[in-house]
């Protein structure tokens, strides 16, 4: 049977296609542009888009099982329910859905309540699923590295509460687990989430003194400007994005991305070995 891939070609698709073939699945990548895909060989790629319905039908048939990951844009919500719609039309009863952690806590950011809005059509709706609820991407940090190398500052207002950072690779690899593990089941598994949190929760202190120690120089924390983060975003996304992602950091300012008891002990069982630490991205990507 064949496993279904969504956002395929982003940070985290990538990686969960990579995952699977690694694990000898029938893999089927759906992609908005075929020349991006560069998938290991044997990848079947369709092209279609999340709100082009004669598109799903087609990539949706002879799918046993959906990885649904939809990108932060303006009509991700739709997206989501579409593409829902269209593979409970295909039959298809074994999906894992890419959320986020405290989706039901922070309810005034936007792509926080949207995946909350898709995590209880799915479950209203009977479907069986795996809601993979990850915390902030560390790799996110990757766009932010020479302002830390080149002005000596850690600029993300994570604030002091703490946020649990996790390595994209390791959301892939999850979610390949969780979709075998589902692909694989007699019949369809009960509904299910699980956090996707990283080995340590870092305030923004902490990550500045993490930048210190691999630079070996002193990166600063300035504080908690989101204000400012907002108006650096404006310049290179659209005006009601770089207020999202204000809205999130406020966020973490007042609540954190904390992990439940109990969820790095489940991820690293897993895995069968350690989650990546932020120590070790930041000293990857310092080069």
């Amino acid at each position: 049977m064949t496993i279904l891939v969504t956002g395929a070609t982003g940070n985290v698709g990538r990686n969960v296609v990579e995952q699977l073939v690694k694990r000898g699945a029938n893999v089927r990548a759906l992609v908005r542009d075929p020349s991006k895909a560069n998938f290991p060989a044997g990848v079947d790629v369709v092209q279609g888009d999340l709100l082009d319905v004669d598109s799903l039908r087609k990539a949706f048939s002879g799918v046993s099982t959906l990885f649904l990951l939809n990108a932060v844009v303006a009509d991700e919500f739709t997206q989501a329910l579409v593409a829902l719609a269209a593979a409970r039309e295909a039959g298809i009863e074994r999906i894992v859905y890419l959320s986020v952690i405290h989706s039901d806590l922070y309810v005034n950011v936007p792509h926080f309540a949207g995946k909350f809005g898709v995590e209880r059509m799915i479950e209203q709706m009977g479907l069986n699923a795996t809601i993979l609820r990850p915390a902030y991407f560390m790799n996110n940090d990757i766009t932010i590295k020479d302002v830390v190398t080149g002005y000596g500052i850690y600029p993300m207002p994570i604030g002091a509460k703490g946020v649990a950072m996790i390595d994209a690779r390791d959301i892939g690899e999850i979610a390949a687990i969780e979709l075998i593990r589902r692909e694989q089941a007699a019949a369809p598994l009960p509904f299910d989430r699980i956090n996707l949190v990283g080995p340590d929760t870092l305030t923004g202190a902490d990550v500045a003194a993490i930048w210190t120690d691999v630079l070996g120089r002193q990166i600063a924390y300035p504080g908690d400007d989101t204000a400012g983060f907002e108006q650096n975003l404006r310049q290179f996304m659209p005006s009601w994005k770089a207020l999202d992602m204000r809205l999130m950091a406020e966020r973490f300012l007042t609540d954190g991305m904390v992990p439940d008891a109990g969820d790095v002990d489940r991820l690293t069982a897993l895995l069968g070995r350690p989650l990546r630490s932020y120590r070790d991205y930041a000293a990857a990507i310092a080069g």
